[in-house]
């Protein structure tokens, strides 16, 4: 028997009082949850015995000789004056993902150990600082806190829309085109410029609009209270400060259900583990201690233990804050934004051309061919209207209806995006996604649920590889079951607490917004590990026991009742000792003292741990009918080869053993942890089970359907390099050629050679949040140092001229001439603090809106609110319907625009009055434009957008097959117009340029564009133009309001609009003359030209990427073929017949 002189022996609830999650803090979190025990804070004696005199297990040996001590009486003047060197030491300690160069660096001579670091920051590992030298080390080293940018205004966002070169060259036309229309006609001359200012306001406040309300649903989402108490020790008292107050070298404490407010080092810890995942993406709580790892980063949560830090970074210094340090610079432009510039630049080039064409033609006429009808005009006043002229041709090429159309697209599909899931913060990631080559993806949270789970095991000696699939228990036993649920239930310091709605009530602002955001899974409370198996005992395969109950039945804490011994991070192991008593008593309070006392042999032994350990002390092994067998070498080997082949999978494999009749071995009421571990033979194996953080269940297809669009999916992570790897082959992402490697020789690569293995580098591990940045700044040249300055902010203390070409990431210059000023259109996804840089960085920044934190959605383009991969898939679907939609409208707008440039260039040439006046090209050109920006802008996507690759980020929103279609729709409208303006009056019987003629031209040419509408809807060679109509309801509804506008314009416009009621035979000839233009759509889609295949960026085949080709001709495009030309036909006969008689 052991002869205890300590209680070892308590309660097995939560490990501090049921705390809740903390709120997140000024600096990465900090402080307590809402649901936190208060603790003493006077005294010494704070929390779970870590406010000792030193003596206590995990103290700073050595070096203090008690309270008031103080090691440091020269350190003092060192930092209060010499910051600098200060700051160095400290900084040498805390790099990220670099524990073994930490440990060294702590170590060293310059800063002396745990005890050095305490003396170096003038500090004391009882009493901390003293509260006179607060203030001074705040002036010195900063707060803990950083300023957070205030939200814009509605009028900052307004003006934010003017800075678009599209936008600038509108305005400019329009105002030159008011002065100029004011001097020529000041009773309508206004018109034109009115109308195009009218278009970019529209533009404007519509944007705005939408920016400012994406930005307060954003925040609603992430609100939270920044002022969180933190306990910390000044002058040898306890006091509760704002987390924002920590400053260097404070004395922190914290327990179990805190966050930590600061980086620091421990100067003691009693069974400290900390979840570090949203710092490095690992989903296991690390242990901590002061030997091994006495590190603790800012942001991380304390999930078992207590213990006292000193602040070794705060504020901007600490790793949090070097995170958000790098989320304050802004990409510069979208690749659409460049696109529409280089696009608005192009056709003021063109505009400019014509317009300087105009002019000298038009002088060339009046100063060498000195026609008659221009005897009695000046120089002067013809080289005015030539000048007049060529403005009105700059105005009518610049298509106003482009930026409304963009507008309308993004803002269309950013409402159904939030039903997909996909909360768009800012508009231009919406289309930005479309063209994405390359998804960075993290995977803790992102790939995987963050939930450890038992995947597969050995139950009973039944082997499970799927325990979501319940019938795998079916041929074991009930005693056998009863067994493992009962080490499982009993032998767990954590809790599982289901989802209660009634815990989380939504405000009635985000149930009509759509925007709650819910984590209806079960909340864990204490070790992942223990938590996956109580969600195994908890689901279908474990009957959905009620492990609570189990574990309460079990009296731990009473007398006579079930004694816990806690898992210890040195053995890797936790044992129970259980009253069956109890356990099998039916009455609420359990047996009485006399039957505990009188009873036999009901004590067992439930035990769990690593697997090979436990294997090693057991000597037999539960059946399937619940009997304990003898464990045979053979049957040994067996459970041997599970584990390694658990192992080889990344999976953590644990095992769970019993041994009945313990109290014939040691008095369970006086127990010690090491009488207990004595007891931990001769025990019997019970189940081996496999733990792992499974993939999300969408993520293989997603991931498949990533890779046939094109896109390069990429892991980077922070955990080891074996189990990403594994994650990876599950997911898809690490093909047989592709290449894996971790953080370190990540960051020993110059920027030459990471761009030789990026096309194959497809797994980054134990990856800092740096390396991920890099990796994005070395794939998109986003946020890429231009300068040397810049080059030093990010390489402090290095030699730009000798270095330059060797540290990551690079330079502007350097990247420029690698990859002809091209980069790569990226994607990140994350839902952790260190992904902060890198999601500000990418081109769209996609975060988790469940598992998320404040610092990724802050930092994040769009807020994934199902946490689901597969919803990505649909934010490209999107993005490049979008930007399809946009080339549909170009290809639709420039047709209009191209014959209306031509027909006032040949006009001006020819000596005739052009033949639509301002206030019809009013109508052709803003509210066609509007209402075509409606109905193509608002086309829904197809699935067979994915087959195709994304187009490279300079490629021209206009591309041959679209020029093709232009030309030819063009050339038909300008040879319908002219045959108009000369045939016209004898085919109608009108007077040569009288309204009446001028009315049918204007009709016919409007009816044109109707139509050509619906070959707009595709720009490649599928003949459809009738396709789907019950899925474009704004589509139909703008075709039948500008049917019905077009009619009264021309019916009842008169002076206003200048034109002339037609009778039917007109409406009907010049409706067929614009209904011509379906069949022209069908010949001009038979001229062979294809898309240029150096267009198309991302993974795929040289060819592929062009989406569908040509299919045969169903029932419906051929009846919208052929019905025009038999019309037509008919028409023209029925013509005849009537002339003849």
């Amino acid at each position: 028997m052991c002869n205890p002189n300590a209680k070892e022996g308590s309660d097995v609830g939560v490990s501090q009082s049921g705390k809740s999650n903390a709120a997140a803090a000024t600096i990465g979190g900090g402080g307590k949850g809402s649901g936190t025990t208060s603790r003493t804070v006077s005294g010494s004696s704070i929390g779970t015995g870590i406010m000792g005199s030193g003596k206590e297990n995990g103290s700073v040996n050595g070096g203090v000789d008690g309270p008031g001590d103080r090691r440091g009486s020269g350190a003092s003047a060192h930092i209060l004056k010499d910051a600098k060197a200060v700051k160095a030491l400290t900084a040498s300690v805390n790099a990220p993902q670099a524990l073994e160069q930490n440990l060294k660096n702590l170590h060293s001579d310059a800063v002396g150990g745990i005890d050095g670091m305490v003396e170096l920051l003038d500090s004391h590992p009882e009493d901390g600082v003293a509260p006179s030298s607060v203030e001074r080390r705040r002036e010195l080293y900063g707060c803990n806190s950083l300023p957070s940018a205030p939200p814009q205004t509605f009028w900052q966002l307004f003006v934010d829309t003017f800075d678009d070169t599209t936008v600038q060259i509108l305005m400019v036309a329009a105002i030159v085109s008011l002065a100029i229309g004011m001097y020529e006609d000041p009773s309508t001359g206004y018109v034109e410029g009115v109308a195009i200012l009218a278009a970019v306001l529209v533009v404007s406040v519509v944007t705005a609009v939408n920016d400012y309300e994406k930005e307060k649903q954003f925040r609603a989402l992430s609100e939270v209270n920044d002022d969180v108490p933190v306990l910390v020790v000044r002058g040898g008292k306890a006091r509760q400060i704002q987390v924002g107050e920590i400053v260097l070298g404070d004395l922190v404490c914290v327990e179990a259900g805190d966050n930590i407010p600061c980086d620091g080092v421990l100067v003691a810890c009693d069974g400290m583990e900390i979840d570090e995942s949203p710092l490095t993406g690992e989903p296991i709580d690390v242990d901590k201690d002061l030997k091994e790892d006495p590190f603790v980063l800012s942001g991380c949560a304390v999930t078992h233990g207590s213990a006292r830090f000193l602040a070794v970074a705060v504020g901007r210094d600490s790793q949090w804050g070097v995170i958000k340090a790098a989320l304050e610079n802004e990409q510069d432009q979208t690749p659409l934004q460049e696109k529409l510039d280089d696009m608005a630049a192009l056709i003021g080039y063109v505009g400019m051309a014509a317009a300087a064409a105009t002019f000298v033609a038009m002088m060339f006429v009046k100063l060498v061919v000195k026609p008659a009808y221009l005897d009695d005009v000046s120089v002067f006043n013809h080289a005015l209207d030539a000048f007049i002229i060529g403005v009105t041709i700059v105005v009518v090429a610049v298509p106003e209806g482009l930026p409304l159309a963009v507008t309308i697209s993004l803002a269309y599909s950013t409402k159904k995006m939030l039903a997909d899931q996909n909360l768009i913060r800012h508009l231009h990631a919406c289309e930005t996604m479309g063209n994405a080559t390359n998804i960075c993806s993290d995977k803790t949270g992102t790939l995987t649920e963050n939930r450890m789970t038992v995947v597969k095991g050995v139950f009973a000696d039944i082997p499970h590889d799927d325990t979501a699939e319940p019938d795998a228990i079916a041929n074991m036993s009930g005693e056998a079951r009863e067994i493992i649920l009962q080490v499982i239930a009993t032998c767990s310091t954590a809790r599982v607490v289901p989802f209660d709605p009634e815990d989380a009530p939504a405000n009635e602002e985000d149930l009509e917004n759509e925007l709650t955001i819910r984590d209806t899974r079960p909340q864990l409370i204490g070790n992942k590990t223990e938590a996956a198996l109580l969600i195994l005992a908890r689901s279908k395969w474990g009957g959905e026991d009620n492990v609570d109950a189990r574990r309460a039945s079990a009296n731990f804490g009473k007398e006579g009742g079930s004694r816990l011994f806690p898992f210890s991070s040195a053995r890797k192991r936790m044992s129970v000792l259980v009253n069956e008593s109890f356990s099998e008593s039916d009455n609420e309070g359990g047996i009485t003292k006399s039957e505990v006392k009188n009873a036999a042999s009901n004590w067992t032994l439930y035990h769990k741990g690593a697997a090979e350990t436990v294997l090693a002390d057991c000597t037999k092994y539960l059946a399937s009918d619940g009997s304990e067998k003898p464990l045979t070498a053979e049957k040994r080997a067996y459970f041997e080869s599970t584990i390694k082949s658990y192992a080889s999978s990344a999976l953590r494999c644990v095992a769970l053993a019993h041994r009945r009749s313990i109290d014939s071995i040691i008095d369970p009421a006086k127990a010690t942890a090491q009488c207990a571990s004595g007891a931990e033979e001769d025990m019997c194996l019970d189940a081996l089970v496999g733990i792992a953080d499974p993939l999300r269940h969408d993520v293989v297809e997603a991931v498949a359907t990533c890779q046939r669009a094109g896109i390069h999916v990429r892991m980077v992570t922070g955990d080891n390099l074996d189990t990403a790897r594994a994650i990876a082959k599950e997911a898809g992402i690490l093909t047989d050629d592709g290449l894996a490697m971790i953080g370190e020789d990540f960051r020993k690569l110059t920027p030459a050679q990471l761009d030789e293995i990026l096309p194959r580098l497809q797994v980054l591990a134990r990856s800092s949040p740096e390396d991920k940045h890099f990796l994005v700044q070395r794939l998109n040249g986003g946020l890429m140092p231009s300068n040397e300055k810049e080059w030093l902010e990010v390489h402090p203390g290095r030699d730009f001229e000798k270095e330059k070409d060797n540290l990551l990431p690079g330079y502007q210059e350097e990247w420029s001439a690698s990859r002809g000023g091209v980069g790569e259109v990226v994607g990140v996804t994350g839902d952790g603090t260190n992904d902060g840089p890198a999601l500000k960085a990418a081109d769209v920044g996609l975060s988790m809106g469940i598992s998320g934190t404040d610092v990724a959605k802050n930092a994040s383009d769009i807020i994934i609110m199902d946490d689901k991969f597969s919803s990505i898939i649909k934010a490209v679907l999107w993005g490049r319907s979008v930007f399809d939609n946009i080339r549909k409208f170009l290809q639709f707008q420039l047709t209009v625009n191209v014959v209306a440039l031509t027909i006032t260039f040949l006009s001006a040439v020819a000596g005739y009055k052009p033949p639509l006046n301002a206030v019809m090209m009013l109508w052709v050109n803003l509210i066609m434009d509007t209402m075509g920006a409606l109905a193509l802008g608002t086309e829904p996507p197809t699935l067979e957008l994915l087959d195709r690759r994304p187009y490279k980020r300079d490629a021209s929103l206009i591309n041959r097959p679209m020029w093709r279609n232009i030309l030819i729709q063009a050339g038909y409208q300008l040879a319908l117009l002219v045959f108009l303006l000369q045939n016209g009056p004898e085919i109608f019987d009108c007077e040569d340029g009288s309204r009446h003629h001028f009315t049918i031209i204007f009709n016919a040419f409007v009816y044109c564009q109707i139509f050509n509408e619906f070959n707009a809807r595709d720009i490649a060679d599928r003949f459809d133009p009738f396709q789907k109509m019950t899925k474009s309801p704004m589509f139909v509804a703008v075709i039948l309001f500008t049917v019905l506008a077009q009619w009264g314009i021309v019916e009842y416009g008169g002076d206003f609009t200048q034109t002339h009621p037609l009778d039917a035979e007109e409406w009907k000839s010049t409706i067929l003359l614009g209904f011509m233009s379906i069949p022209v759509g069908f010949i001009m889609r038979q001229v062979p030209i294809s898309e240029d295949p150096d267009s198309f960026a991302g993974i795929g085949k040289d060819g592929e990427g062009e989406g569908k080709k040509k299919e045969p001709l169903g029932f419906v495009q051929l009846i919208s073929l052929m019905v025009p030309i038999i019309a037509a036909g008919y028409f023209q006969w029925v013509k005849e017949g009537v002339a003849a008689v």
